[in-house]
C-alpha cells in the first residue's frame, strides 16, 4: 500500500536537543548528534524515531525495535536492549507529547483545509463582525451579527456562527462547527462536527396531551485551553450559563446538558452523558460511557469509572464505578465474587456430568 504522509517527518532534533527538550536523561554513547525526525510504536521504530515504553506489557516490542531513542522511567530502562539510546524521566507519558509536539506541532489541532490566508471571498461575514487582525476564515463559513473573533484564531470551513458570539484568541474552530449563545476563551480548540449553545433538553406538561417547550435563554461559556471532541454537544443554559472550566478536555461524541458546570482541567472521556444542572469539580476524570444524572454534585478530584451510572452526588476524591455506581472496591469485589460463584457452578455442573 501507498504510503501517505499526512504529517509529514521533521527535518531532525538532535538526541541532546530533544532530552533537553523534555527533561530526560540521555543514556548512550555516540548518539547526542542522532537526528530524531518523528514518533512511532515501540515494535517498528527506526532509527529516525523516538518511541515510549510505559509498563511491561509493552515490552515485547524491544525485541524488534530500531528506535533511534526509547522515552522510559529508571524501571523499565531495565529491560531496553544495550544498543538502544534511551531518554529517562520520571514522567515518560509527559515526556512524550512534549516529543510529539516538537517534532509534529501542525498535528495539535485541526489542519488548515483550504489553501489561503485571511478571510475567503467564499465566506459569509456579516458587517457588523468585529474581527481582529490575523484572523483566518475558511470557504463557506458564515459568522453572524455581532460577532467577535480575536486574532490568531482559525475558522474552518462551514462553521456557522451565530449572532453575537464571541470567540477569543489562538483558537481553532474546525470545520462544520456550529455555535451560538457562546462565549469561547482563549487557545480553545473544537473539533470538527461539534454544536456548541443550542437550546438544552427542557419540557414542561402541556395544557393538553403532551409536552410544552421551555425557553433556553442562558449561555455556554468555555474557558481557556478548553478542548472539545469531534461531535459532542453542549446545550446552553436554560437561564443560567452551562460552563466548561479552564484547560478542560473533552472527547468526541459527549453530551454536556443545560445548566451544567465543569470545573477545571476535568478529562472526559468519549460517550459520557451529563445531565442537566450536574456541578462537576476542578480534576475530575470521566471514563468513557459513563451517565450522570442531573442535579448532582461531583466534588474535586472524582474519579468514574467507564460505563458508570451516577445517580447521586460523588465526595471529593471519591472513585466509584458500575451501574448503580459505587466506591471502585465495593464494585470490584463484587465482580470478583460474581465471578467466583459461576465458575463454582460450572465445576459442580462439570462433576455431575462426569
Amino acid at each position: 500500500m501507498e504510503t501517505r504522509p499526512f504529517f509529514p517527518p521533521h527535518d531532525g532534533i538532535r538526541l541532546a536537543a530533544l532530552a533537553e527538550a523534555i527533561g530526560a536523561e540521555l543514556k548512550g554513547e555516540g548518539v547526542a548528534d542522532r537526528l530524531i525526525r518523528t514518533v512511532a510504536p515501540v515494535a517498528r521504530a527506526r532509527v529516525d524515531e523516538v518511541c515510549y515504553l510505559l509498563n511491561r506489557r509493552q515490552a515485547d516490542g524491544l525485541k524488534t525495535t530500531g528506535a533511534g531513542a526509547l522515552i522510559c522511567d529508571a524501571a523499565m530502562a531495565r529491560l531496553a536492549p544495550e544498543h538502544l539510546p534511551l531518554l529517562i524521566t520520571a514522567r515518560p507519558h509527559t515526556a512524550f507529547a512534549l516529543a510529539g509536539a516538537l517534532l509534529h506541532p501542525q498535528a495539535l489541532r485541526p489542519e488548515r483545509i483550504s489553501t489561503g490566508q485571511g478571510i475567503s471571498a467564499q465566506a459569509v461575514v456579516h458587517p457588523t463582525a468585529e474581527i481582529e487582525p490575523d484572523v483566518e476564515i475558511e470557504p463557506f463559513a458564515v459568522i453572524g451579527a455581532g460577532v467577535q473573533i480575536g486574532s490568531g484564531t482559525r475558522i474552518g470551513p462551514n462553521v456557522v456562527i451565530g449572532a453575537n458570539v464571541a470567540i477569543g484568541r489562538d483558537c481553532t474552530i474546525a470545520a462544520g462547527v456550529t455555535l451560538a449563545s457562546a462565549l469561547i476563551g482563549n487557545h480553545v480548540i473544537i473539533h470538527p462536527g461539534a454544536r456548541i449553545g443550542q437550546d438544552g433538553f427542557g419540557y414542561a406538561p402541556g395544557t393538553r396531551p403532551g409536552m410544552m417547550k421551555i425557553v433556553q435563554i442562558g449561555r455556554v461559556i468555555l474557558q481557556d485551553h478548553v478542548e472539545i471532541g469531534a461531535n459532542t454537544t453542549i446545550d446552553r443554559g436554560t437561564m443560567d450559563d452551562t460552563v466548561i472550566g479552564e484547560g478542560t478536555k473533552i472527547d468526541n461524541l459527549v453530551q454536556i446538558g443545560h445548566n451544567v458546570r465543569i470545573g477545571r482541567h476535568c478529562g472526559i472521556v468519549a460517550q459520557v452523558g451529563i445531565a442537566g444542572s450536574t456541578t462537576i469539580g476542578n480534576g475530575v476524570m470521566i471514563g468513557g460511557n459513563a451517565g450522570l444524572n442531573g442535579h448532582i454534585t461531583v466534588g474535586d478530584g472524582a474519579q468514574i469509572a467507564a460505563k458508570s451510572g451516577v445517580a447521586s452526588d460523588v465526595g471529593p476524591g471519591e472513585r466509584i464505578g458500575g451501574l448503580p455506581a459505587r466506591p471502585i472496591k465495593d464494585f470490584l469485589r463484587e465482580i470478583a465474587e460474581v465471578s467466583a460463584r459461576a465458575q463454582n457452578r460450572q465445576r459442580k455442573s462439570g462433576a455431575k456430568d462426569e
